[in-house]
């Protein structure tokens, strides 16, 4: 087998046993990967659609939302469990020869999984609430890819970092709580003020929601968003990568 194979081997091993360990001790199991984000759907639906009558996103506003809070749990559940890999794995770090960045990609692999397992949920809703299809849910892929390329890059940046200053899984946290805020998941990127356009379009994962959920609301596609989030997801995966390998010997004698 070749050497992309063993890892390829390796990595599917891995992840299946992440899956395993999580669900194998839980009666509800699939059930426990949805209800977090139908939790927060409902209860931003709730809010901004009962209460506030809002004037942001599209309708139905419960499709609006899961096409982004779904992607969102897989992004901030990925990076923030990254920042435990080589702690909570230490000694399997340190006694298999596999490249070790396989013990960030399982995380985003079996994280993956988990939001392709939910999509059944949101095409319920989008059935439920009469939103249909358009031509360009052929993108969809195109979103997935980039947000794997962008998880990847985060998580490689965070796990090495985390083994030299503690502190930052901490900062890593608070930054999420930022982050979620700060992108277009509760609202539309378009629901920005003016002055803010250009700054959010820096944030890369606007680019990206724009994608999901312009398989079903056209207005929502930006192709200067998607232009701006490729680029960012692609530097940001390489400044990852490259932290990633400076740090790599000192990691492994930290831990």
């Amino acid at each position: 087998m070749s050497p992309a194979g063993r890892y390829r081997h390796a990595l599917w091993l891995l992840t299946k046993r992440d899956l395993r360990v999580r669900y194998s001790t839980s009666a509800l199991g699939y059930v426990w990967s949805i209800l977090d984000p139908l939790l927060m759907s409902g209860i931003y639906w709730f809010v901004f659609t009962q209460v506030f009558k809002r004037n942001v996103g599209e309708n139905p506003y419960i499709v609006f939302l899961l096409a982004a809070l779904l992607p969102w749990m897989w992004f901030s559940g990925a990076v923030s469990d990254s920042t435990r890999a080589f702690i909570r794995e230490a000694k399997l770090v340190r006694s298999t020869t596999i490249p070790r960045t396989i013990w960030v990609n399982r995380i985003v692999l079996s994280k993956g999984i988990e939001f392709v397992a939910a999509l059944p949920v949101l095409a319920l809703f989008a059935i439920i609430g009469g939103a249909h299809l358009t031509g360009y849910a052929v993108l969809f892929p195109v979103a997935i890819l980039m947000q794997v390329v962008l998880t990847m890059g985060v998580g490689l940046l965070v796990a090495p970092l985390v083994v030299f200053f503690r502190d930052l899984e901490r900062a890593v946290k608070l930054l999420m709580r930022f982050l979620f805020y700060a992108s277009p998941i509760i609202y539309s990127a378009r629901d920005l003020p003016s002055g803010f356009h250009v700054i959010g379009a820096f944030n890369p994962l606007s680019g990206i929601f724009s994608l999901y959920r312009s398989a079903f609301f056209e207005k929502e596609l930006n192709w200067g968003l998607v232009g701006v989030s490729a680029g960012m997801t692609a530097l940001i995966f390489c400044i990852g990568l490259t932290v990633f390998r400076r740090c790599e010997r000192s990691v492994l004698k930290e831990i």
